[in-house]
Order: C-alpha cells, then sequence, then structure tokens
C-alpha cells in the first residue's frame, strides 16, 4: 500500500518538500475540466513542477463535464493539450462526478469513459477513472471498470467496491504538512509507476515533436495531413492544436513588453505563467531588463 495525495487549485501553493517528508509518495494532480484547454487548473503547472522536484510520483486528473461520448473526447484533447510533454509515474483519470451525467444511464457513462480514455490511450498515455463507489457500481459497467485503472472514492475505514480497482481515495479531510486545509487522502495498490515506467515507447513521437514536423512540412496539409496522421496512430486533432498554439506564439520582443504592462503577473506567477505558455523566463526576463 502506497500513501499519495490529490491536489488541484483549491489547495493553493503546497510544499511538496513536506509533503515528501511526511511519508507521501505520490500525487495526483488536476490538470483541468471540461472541453477546452484554456480551463486548465491555474496551479497545475506549478503543483506538477514542485512536485516532481520534490522527489514525488505523479499522476493527474480531468474534471468532466461531457454531454456526449464526442464532448468526452474533446476534453481529452484538451486534457492533452495540457499535459504537454511532461511524464507521468501514474496514470490520468478521467473524474467522472456529475450527477445528471448518472442520471443519463450506464450506457451513456460508458460512452463518456471509453470516448475519454481511447483518445489518451491513442497518444500513448495511462488512462484511468476516477469516480465514487456507489456511481461505479450502478452506472459503470464490470467490463469497462476492468478495462482501465480505477481510482475509487468512499470516505471511511475501508472500501467496500467489490470490483479490481488501484487506488482509494479514503478521507477528503486529512490533513498533510505542506497542504494548507483539508486535503484528500489516498492509498495505491499497485505501483503504476513501476508499470509505466517499464514501458519503452521507443518509435511514438508526442504530439509537440509532431507539430514541429508538421510545420516543416513532413506531413502534408489539409485532408492529407489529417490522413497520414491518423494512419500512423496519432491523433489529428491534438496535433493540429499543438501546431495552431506554434502558429500563435508571439516574438520574445512582444511578450517582454506585456510582461512590463503587467500582463503576467510577477514573481513566480510570471516564472510558471510563462512557462505553461511556452516560454522562457528567463530568455523573457532579459529583454525586459533591456527594455527597461
Amino acid at each position: 500500500m502506497i500513501s499519495g495525495i490529490d491536489v488541484s487549485e483549491w489547495q493553493g501553493h503546497v510544499d511538496f518538500n513536506a509533503v515528501k517528508a511526511s511519508g507521501v509518495k505520490f500525487v495526483l494532480i488536476r490538470a483541468g475540466y471540461g472541453r477546452s484547454a484554456s480551463q486548465e487548473d491555474r496551479y497545475f503547472a506549478e503543483h506538477y513542477t514542485q512536485a516532481k522536484a520534490a522527489g514525488l510520483q505523479v499522476g493527474a486528473y480531468w474534471y468532466s463535464y461531457a454531454v456526449s461520448p464526442a464532448d468526452a473526447a474533446n476534453e481529452a484533447r484538451a486534457c492533452l493539450t495540457v499535459l504537454g510533454n511532461r511524464h507521468f509515474d501514474f496514470p490520468i483519470y478521467f473524474d467522472l462526478e456529475e450527477k445528471w451525467q448518472f442520471a443519463n444511464g450506464r450506457n451513456f457513462c460508458d460512452s463518456l469513459v471509453k470516448s475519454f480514455c481511447s483518445v489518451l490511450e491513442q497518444n500513448g498515455c495511462y488512462a484511468g477513472l476516477y469516480i465514487s463507489r456507489s456511481p461505479l457500481q450502478n452506472y459503470i459497467s464490470p467490463s469497462v471498470a476492468q478495462r482501465y485503472a480505477v481510482w475509487v472514492a468512499e470516505y471511511g475505514p475501508c472500501c467496500n467496491y467489490n470490483g479490481n480497482y488501484g487506488i482509494w481515495q479514503h478521507s477528503s479531510t486529512g490533513s498533510v504538512p505542506g497542504v494548507n486545509g483539508n486535503c484528500d487522502l489516498d492509498y495505491a495498490y499497485i505501483d503504476y509507476a513501476a508499470v509505466i515506467n517499464k514501458k519503452q515507447p521507443v518509435t511514438r513521437k508526442n504530439p509537440d515533436e509532431l507539430a514541429v514536423e508538421v510545420l516543416n512540412g513532413q506531413w502534408g496539409n489539409g485532408t492529407d495531413r489529417q490522413q497520414l496522421l491518423t494512419a500512423a496512430g496519432y491523433d489529428y486533432a491534438v496535433v493540429q492544436e499543438k501546431v495552431n498554439r506554434l502558429l500563435n506564439r508571439k516574438s520574445v520582443d512582444q511578450i517582454a513588453r506585456e510582461v512590463i504592462r503587467g500582463s503576467w503577473g510577477n514573481g513566480n506567477e510570471r516564472i510558471n505563467r510563462l512557462k505553461q505558455a511556452g516560454y522562457d523566463p528567463t530568455q523573457i526576463q532579459k529583454r525586459v531588463n533591456q527594455l527597461l
């Protein structure tokens, strides 16, 4: 049994060195929610960077508001855009909690899970489902639950789910050094880091690499590009989103002037936001100093 926690922007700044010193081994971080990458959790980049620096093993989750399987696939693509090139030791979880989603029945919920997780898997992620014990039993088919990594929530002295699960979230009111206020507590029963890190995908490229290749003309244009990427086993929509981001990048000079105007905040906030947007904070700061 491996001790862990999960965090989001609601915990704010976290001292992950103190968390690690308390005996916690892993942390699951909210990456965002909904169908747009603009809905990234505002502390995700900071939480990831600092948890990794502290030596913790890291996974992530994406909160769903999906109204259809197609919508769930869009949520997965948004999630992948936010995750970027980061390495994860634990699965990436589809967070299914909305009561109105459960009200649509088992087939509907199954379809959301399969749609989201299949997009993640097509892009090289280890996919999982986060859900409370009661809806897991009532609205998720055993075949779907067995197909993906399950992270089940049930608060109390034991988990009463009879199926297989890899992580149990056993409290939402825990107290952990380094975390302000209440904190979700988890136990992992599978050494996911050993499973995931054992994989050696030597030929598969990540979306960022593919986006650069697209801009270099290696994947054609329009329908040809879509067909080539799909035939090679990649998710065209994810790669195209990366391409669009690269095309919309601003120059160092433009960003530096925005920093001077206060558009990027100050201190660590500025550094984290610049990194999250794909810019080099040191390079930007050097240009800011020159302009001032």
